[in-house]
């Protein structure tokens, strides 16, 4: 019988939770690491034309550049936002698939912060059409953790 077996609903939780933090972490700092070493701050590469983009940009504040210059209030804000999210997980940890939006969320934003305390910018790297700003992995996986905990917290009101 394997440990995850016979472990707790919660603790098979909060492991899932954990695990997928971790990947997500891994991933998103893997592909900053490979942007660094292969495109130029600045540059621009076609990755599907017309469609997406790769480039180098580094994000001094949060989303889309919001509070530039602010690293101790942005690393307090997400603290903050870490500590709500971990608690309330920790209350309801059993809720169908809510280890997938924590551990999003978590991974993300750790990955994030981890370049924030490197290098005091987050290194940004896939950019859309119509002006939208660059992003990269971590803010892709907290924009679906942030969707996955609203889908999960309204199923639960629903029922």
């Amino acid at each position: 019988m394997s440990s995850t077996a016979s472990a707790s609903p919660r603790a098979q939780a909060w492991l899932w939770a954990l695990a997928t933090a971790a990947v997500v972490l891994l991933i998103d700092q893997l592909a900053k690491i490979a942007v660094r070493d292969s495109i130029a701050l600045g540059e621009t590469r076609s990755l599907l034309p017309g469609l997406v983009q790769l480039v180098d940009a580094r994000n001094r504040g949060i989303a889309f550049g919001f509070l530039p210059g602010q690293q101790w209030l942005v690393t307090a804000l997400i603290a903050l936002a870490l500590l709500v999210l971990l608690a309330y997980f920790a209350r309801h940890s059993t809720r169908p698939f809510l280890w997938l939006a924590t551990g999003m969320l978590l991974g993300g934003a750790l990955g994030n912060v981890l370049d924030r305390i490197r290098a005091g910018s987050v290194t940004d790297f896939v950019k859309l059409p119509l002006g939208w700003p660059p992003f990269n992995l971590a803010d892709a996986a907290i924009t679906i953790g942030v969707f996955l905990l609203v889908l999960t917290i309204e199923r639960r009101e629903r029922a």
